[in-house]
Formats: C-alpha cells, structure tokens, sequence
C-alpha cells in the first residue's frame, strides 16, 4: 500500500525534530517531583550524618568537658577528662531519663533526650538544664531532681540604641569605699559607710551629658568619664500591617542613624574625687569622631588613662594616652589609610607590667601582630609576618610571652581561606602549627590553654574531632569521626571546591559548586548564584555541611547553584578588599563573570547562557546591581531586604566602605538611581517590619523602577523582619527562577508540598 505524501513529511519532520525532543526530554525540569524533592530535602537529609556536631564545653575551671556524641540510637552526652585522656558518660541516661520523665507527668523516650542550655558543675554532681519549657537542676548523687521553674528566652536587643548612656547603676571604687554615678547629667560620688553625697560636676545638661560609663582608677581617688555632646537621633519608622495581638495595624519605631547624620561628640574627663576638680583635654588628637569607645584603661601609677578614638570616614584610628595631671594627649598608636581602616579588625591587648601593648593591623597588606611600647609609641617589634592573615587572638599568656591565634592562608597550594590554630612568641619566634591537617578547624580550649578540642573538615570531607595537646597539636585522644554512609545513600552529592582566576588572569578565585541528588551529567543546567559580598567577611562555607537551605533545596529543582567570593571580601589582603572601597556596586563581579566562564570550560553540564542570582540584606542589593550592570551574564534576580540605596541604611556599615562625607559615590552605587537600566526579570521581596535595612529602601527602588517603567515582581511579607523570604518568599523564588530560566511554568502550589 502506497504511503501519502502528509505520512511521509510527518516522518520527516519527526526524525527532524528526535533530537531537539530528546534535549527536552533530558532537560525536564521544575516539574512536580522537582518541587517535592526540593521541599523534602531538609527532611531527607535530617540526622543522617552521625558522630558529627561536636560543640564541646570546658566544666569551670577544669579539664574535663562534656560534648553530645549523635549515634543511630540517639544522643550520648559524654565526660571527657583531657588529663587522664579518658572518655565516659557524663550520666546516667537511663536513669535521668526515668527522673526527667517522672518528674515531668510525660515519658521521655531515651533517644530523645535533649537537655538544653545545659551547665555542669565543677564536681560533676549537678546538672542544671532546659526539657520540655522547664528549668531543671539535677542532683546525680541523689538522683533527685528539681523544678526550677518556667524557661523564658532572654528577648532579642535591638542592636541600634543610641543615647543608652544616660542611665545606668552606680560604679563602686576599687577600696569599696566609694560609689560613683550619675543624677541629672552630672556626675556625683558617694560615701558608702556615711551615704553623704558630692557633686562632682555641675556643667552636666541634657544636650551636654556625662556618661554612667565611669572608670575609677586603681587608687580610687580618681574617676575617667566621656562627657557627650548628643546629637539628634534618627528614627526609622514602619506599619506592623497585621499584629497578632489586635486588629489595628502598629506604628514601630527604631533609632537607626544613617549616613551623613550628625553624630554625638565625646571628651574624656577626669575627676579627682576629693577635689571635684576635672582635667579636660583639647580635642585636636580626636576631634571630628565617628566614635569614641566607651572605655578606659588606666595605668598602674594612675597618672595615664588610655582611650580609642575612630575618625568620621575610618581613615584614621588611634590609641591615645591622656595625662591625669596635665590632661595633655598624645598618640601611642595610629592607623591611617587613604581608603579605610577596617577598625573591626583591630585586636588590642594591654600588657601594664611590661608597659607593653599587642596590637593589630592591617597596615602591611595583612592583618598581623605588632609588640608596642605602650610609653614610647614606638613598634618594638612585628610578631607575625607573611602573606597571611591573623583571623582571632586566642589566648596572650604575659608570663611566657606566647599568644595563641588563629590564621588563614599560612599553607601554600591549598584554599587559602583555611583556618588553622598556631603558638608563638611576643618576639616572633617559635610559630608552631597546632592544627595541621588540611581543613576548615575550629578549636575549643581549656581554661588553663593546655588542651585544645579540635573539629576539623572541608565542604566535602566530613568532621574529624580529637583533643591535642595546646603546646605542640600532638593529638592525645581521637573523640569522633563522622559517619556519612546514611547520607549517601539518599542521593546527596558533595560541594566541589572550585577554583578559576579572577578579573586579574593571576588572582585565585574560590568557590563551591553544588549539584541536585539526582544530577545527571549529560544534561544542560541553568546556573544559580547565590550572592552575598559585603565587605567585612568571606562567605563560601568551607566546612562540612549536608544541606545548606540557601543552596541545597533549589538545585534539586534542576539547578546547578554556585557560591563564591571575589574580591572586595575579606582575609585575602588588604588589597583584595579595598576593591570595594566608595565602589560596593563592584561586588567582586568580574570576578564572578570570569570564575563562571571557567566553570563552563571545564563541565559541559553548566549552562552559561541562564545564570540567575539572588541574595538578601547586602545580597539583595547585589542581586538586583547584577541585573543592571552585568545583564549580558545574569539573566534573572531575586533580591530580598537590600540595602538598594546606601544614604538609606545603616550609618557604620555605609560610611565604612563608601566613605564620608556623603557624595557622589552614593549614588553611583544606588540601586534606585540606576533602575532605569533593568532589561532583566527582577523580584524585590521585603520584610515589612525590618529594622536591619530600612523597608524605604527596597519602596523607593520600587518607586524608581515604576517611574522608569519597568516591569517587575514584588511581595511585602507582613509581620517578617530581614529575610530571605522564609517558607513563602522561597517558594516564590523558586518560582520566578524555574518561569524565567527555565521556561517552565511553574506547578500549582496545590501540588506540590510546601515546607512547615
């Protein structure tokens, strides 16, 4: 039988479309399962990774500690005694679990034991903790325990309080003779035995304040105070829509200074307490202050208070000594910096027996140690040296001279953001590694410094912990090496550690790159970035983790996501930072544009024409700058809770990188200012009541995109503080990433289980 002419040319066109239906096939994506498996995820990989989470805890001022050991069976608190090198329960669980249990009117199951907030007696006799809302103290011995009440959790403080120093408790004088403080805004002192009061000053008014921050000296005849000059502080204000308490919306204010603001200026002064007569010095050595921190420190013959003063603009820090007799300032320390000096950095350790100060900074290109003569002024001697960074000071032991720190980068040919822990000597000599398996460590360490815990791992190598000894790292007792084979068998890949050159052809760029459970390499992924880049910190995890809710859950949507960090972030050197200095709209992209080309060079599977990116807070602001700068590489963002507009954010975080005083380059890094150049899909999310980042700013970046007609996604979330979008802003970024880089329309929410 003859065949017709249409059954032959759909027989054409079939074999002409099998491949491109093929790729179809094989780039099935953002479907139901997609969806379910991504929600699921975070149950999937629950307690799936044992003898891992050690977050040991020293017992007062012993060497033994106790840490949660997670089996298949359930936890085991465990008693390590470091001296004996000896390892037992730290109680009886079947028996505490019977008590708990009784005590409580509601079964326990053994496995399920959880004591939190637990404190352990030196003795080890008494356990005091948190079950099921209820404070509990537990008596071994006796095996007799005790209601100890309701647990309340302490409420969050709002971290931008201005003015907190007008009021304040009395400061008692080393003799216990005396007591100082402060009525009215003047300074008054007290006769304890007798109660007779003295006015210490009477020039105290409301705009012109003494502190209740009062430092008595040594001898207790004299008292150091900041006298403050305040300023008006500015309050941000937002509606709180839907209250749980009333029906009304709420009216919410918060003190919030924001760059440009006027900010109080302070004078150190000093009182002797007999004569009420003051030593005020002339502000030529501190005038013009962003800050000056609220604490003093005395020298021993009481004839020298030191004090710290951080210039408007951070590009000049100093330590400065003021005479108690002459009230005459002079410098002992200074930092300066034609970009800023990132006084967060700063470590300071006053050594008053050898008149000696350690101090650190970042003035060689990295961020090291230096011995001062606390007299002179003068370096008597840099401590640590190298293309390496100091992270945190452990420990400085004055009788043997030695520090104990933590660096990163000390080891070549390995990702440089590696923390390891060494000892050294205040004259340089003796580095001695006490951590030195490859790996991301963290370390605990006994009271006496003799001990140290240590859990070490990498993205894709799991947690090894063992004790070491402090002096040499000899390790003395292996504790935990975790067991994944659970984990594996649900599917779950590893990060790869991946490392490409940056804008430079020279700089290493490091990053990780994280699979769906179900990846298969033949196929074609759009790519995800997840972005956060402020100045301050780096950001790629680099320690073990089996789920990661910003990273993990949406890949499995058909994803491959990616993090890393470029320059304009931190511990590299002072130069690989400085990048973003009155230029945060950089954000390390180069870098970023650069490392993912590489990455497609190298995997066939990465698809780099459908590269979104999302981030909130800083990433948020990033998230959208990528669309509106670099829009021939990212193709869709999703911004939540961005700092859009710096003159709109926070005053120490802003005028630390962009400088002061306010200019132009406030605005050629605003998001608002430049929304007119979005051609790319963008989704703006706010958390209505966030006193993070003002909720003005992500409003006026919508203002400017509507005035400049552009299309874009918004959502409010009602009640929400600085987010990322918690359950329902995550759906919705899964959403928009699956419609716009995809192609795909996105399943019915009925459809797929959104997580609880």
């Amino acid at each position: 039988m003859e065949k017709s002419t249409d059954y032959i040319c759909m027989k054409k066109l079939s074999t002409l479309l099998l491949p491109f239906i093929t790729s179809l096939t094989l780039l099935a994506q953002g479907t139901v399962d997609d969806y379910n498996r991504a929600f699921s995820l975070p149950d999937r990989l629950k307690d799936k990774v044992y003898y891992s989470n050690v977050t040991p805890q020293w017992i007062g001022g012993t060497n033994k500690f106790w840490y949660v050991r997670f089996t298949p069976q359930g936890k085991t608190y465990l008693l390590v005694d470091a001296d004996k090198r000896k390892s037992t329960t730290l109680f009886d669980h079947v028996k505490l679990t019977e008590t708990l249990s009784n005590a409580g009117k509601k079964t326990i199951e053994l496995e399920k034991l959880t004591l939190a907030e637990l404190k352990v007696s030196a003795s080890l006799d008494t356990l005091r903790f948190v079950n099921g809302g209820t404070k509990w103290i537990y008596l071994q011995k006796k095996d007799s325990i005790i209601n100890d009440g309701k647990y309340v959790a302490p409420a969050p403080d709002y971290w931008g309080k201005y003015d907190y120093e007008r009021e304040g408790e009395p400061v008692i004088s080393p003799d216990k003779k005396l007591s100082v403080f402060t009525r009215n805004s003047n300074l008054f002192v007290k006769d304890i035995a007798t109660g007779v009061e003295k006015a210490l000053s009477t020039d105290g008014t409301k705009e012109d304040y003494y502190s209740t921050n009062i430092s008595w000296s040594p001898d207790s005849k004299k008292v150091a105070v900041m006298k403050i000059h305040a300023a008006e502080i500015r309050q941000i204000t937002f509606i709180e829509s839907s209250p749980t308490d009333q029906l009304q919306p709420k009216v919410q204010t918060r003190d919030y200074q924001k760059p440009g603001d006027v900010l109080p200026q302070k004078t150190p002064v000093v009182f002797d307490v007999a004569t009420a007569q003051a030593k005020v010095p002339v502000n030529t050595l501190f005038a013009n202050q962003f800050d000056l921190p609220n604490w003093f420190r005395w020298s021993a013959d009481n004839k020298t208070v030191f004090f710290e003063y951080n210039q408007r603009g951070h590009q000049v820090y100093r330590v400065l000594a003021m005479s108690t007799e002459t009230a005459q300032v002079r410098t002992i320390i200074e930092e300066t910096s034609n970009t800023f000096v990132n006084y967060t950095r700063y470590f300071r350790r006053d050594l008053p027996k050898t008149n000696e100060i350690i101090w650190g900074s970042e003035r060689d290109n990295w961020n090291h140690l230096y011995l001062y003569d606390a007299q002179t002024g003068k370096v008597k001697n840099q401590i640590t040296k190298g293309a390496w960074y100091v992270r945190e000071v452990v420990d400085v032991n004055e009788a043997k001279r030695e520090i104990i720190f933590s660096a990163n980068g000390m080891v070549p040919n390995e990702d440089p953001y590696l923390i390891r822990y060494y000892r050294i000597g205040f004259d340089g000599k003796g580095l001695t590694c006490l951590t030195p398996e490859e790996g991301m460590h963290q370390a605990w360490f006994s009271g006496d410094k003799k001990y140290l815990v240590d859990v070490y791992s990498l993205v894709n190598k799991a947690p090894v912990t063992v004790l070491r000894s402090a002096k040499d790292g000899k390790v003395i007792l292996p504790l935990e090496k975790a067991d994944i084979t659970e984990l594996l068998k649900t599917g779950w890949i590893a990060p790869e550690p991946f490392v490409a050159k940056g804008r430079d052809g020279k700089t290493d760029i490091w990053g990780i790159i994280v699979r769906p459970t179900n990846f298969d390499p033949k196929k074609k992924y759009p790519v995800l970035e997840y972005i956060y880049a402020g100045p301050g910190s780096q950001y790629t995890p680099k320690s073990f983790f089996s789920n990661n809710r910003y990273l993990s859950p949406i890949a499995e949507l058909g994803f491959i996501v990616i993090q890393l960090d470029g320059m304009g972030t931190s511990f590299r050197s002072k130069a690989f930072e400085e990048v973003c200095f009155r230029n945060l709209k950089d954000a390390g992209f180069p870098d970023r544009i650069a490392w993912t080309k590489a990455l497609g060079e190298k995997y066939s599977f990465i698809d780099t024409t459908r590269i979104g990116i999302y981030g909130a807070s800083a990433g948020g602001q990033e998230a959208m700058t990528a669309v509106l700068f670099h829009p021939e590489h990212y193709k869709a963002a999703y911004s939540s809770c961005g700092c859009h507009d710096n003159r709109m954010d926070k005053i120490w975080w802003n005028e630390q990188w962009l400088g002061y005083p306010i200019g132009k380059q406030y605005e050629e890094n605003s998001n608002v200012v430049n929304a007119h150049l979005l051609t790319r899909p963008l989704m703006l999310v706010v958390g209505e009541v966030d006193d993070n980042v003002d909720p003005a700013s992500t409003m006026q970046v919508c203002n400017a995109l509507i005035k400049a007609n552009k299309d874009f996604e918004f959502i409010s979330l009602p009640g929400t503080n600085h987010t990322m979008g918690g359950d329902y802003g995550e759906h919705k970024r899964y959403d928009f990433f699956v419609k716009n880089l995809m192609g795909v329309t996105p399943p019915s929410w009925e459809l797929v289980g959104v997580k609880k």
